[in-house]
C-alpha cells in the first residue's frame, strides 16, 4: 500500500513537533524542574510550529509570484476574449443565417455590446486595433467573406496575446 505524500508530510511534521517538544521538555526539566519542563516543551513546540508556518507561507508566496510571472493576472486575456465574443455575436446579427432572423433592436444591442467590449481599458493595443478594424468592416456590411477574414485576423491577434502562446514552427502556431 502506498501512503500519499500529503499524509507522509503531516506525519513527519507531527513527529518533528513531538521530538522538539520532548527535547524542550527534557532541557526544561534539567534547568528548572517540572515547571521548566512544561515551559520548555511549550516553547520548543511553538518555535517549530512557527517555523513551519513561516516556511509554508514563504513557499506559497514564492509559488504565487512564479505563476504570476508566467501566466499574468489574466485580465488582458479575458478582455481580449470578451471582445472577440462580442464582435462574433455582432457579426452573427449583422449577417443572420435566415433573412429577417435578427431584429433591428437586437442587431443594435449587439453592436453596442461589441463597441463597449472593444473600449475596455485592459485590452492590449494590438487587440484594440484589430477590433477597431473588424468593427469597421462589420459596420460596412458589404462582403461576408471580408468580415469573416477580419474576424479570423482578430482571433489570431487575441490568441497571440494569451500567456503561454508559443509558435512551434513558422506555419503551425500552438
Amino acid at each position: 500500500m502506498r501512503v500519499p505524500l500529503r499524509t507522509r508530510l503531516f506525519a513527519a511534521l507531527t513527529l518533528l513537533i513531538a521530538c522538539a517538544g520532548s527535547a524542550g521538555g527534557y532541557a526544561g526539566l534539567r534547568l528548572g524542574g517540572w515547571l521548566g519542563a512544561g515551559a520548555g516543551m511549550l516553547a520548543s513546540m511553538t518555535m517549530v510550529c512557527l517555523g513551519a508556518r513561516i516556511t509554508i507561507s514563504l513557499c506559497r508566496l514564492h509559488t504565487q509570484d512564479f505563476l504570476k510571472q508566467i501566466v499574468g493576472d489574466g485580465r488582458a486575456e479575458a478582455s481580449a476574449d470578451a471582445v472577440l465574443w462580442g464582435i462574433m455575436l455582432y457579426e452573427a446579427a449583422a449577417f443572420p443565417l435566415a433573412a429577417g432572423g435578427v431584429s433591428a433592436v437586437e442587431r443594435e444591442s449587439r453592436r453596442t455590446v461589441a463597441y463597449r467590449c472593444a473600449a475596455i481599458d485592459d485590452l492590449p493595443l494590438s487587440v484594440r486595433l484589430a477590433a477597431a478594424e473588424t468593427l469597421e468592416v462589420v459596420d460596412q456590411g458589404q462582403d461576408r467573406e471580408q468580415v469573416r477574414a477580419a474576424v479570423r485576423a482578430l482571433a489570431e491577434v487575441v490568441r497571440e496575446c494569451r500567456a503561454g502562446h508559443l509558435d512551434v514552427r513558422d506555419e503551425q502556431p500552438s
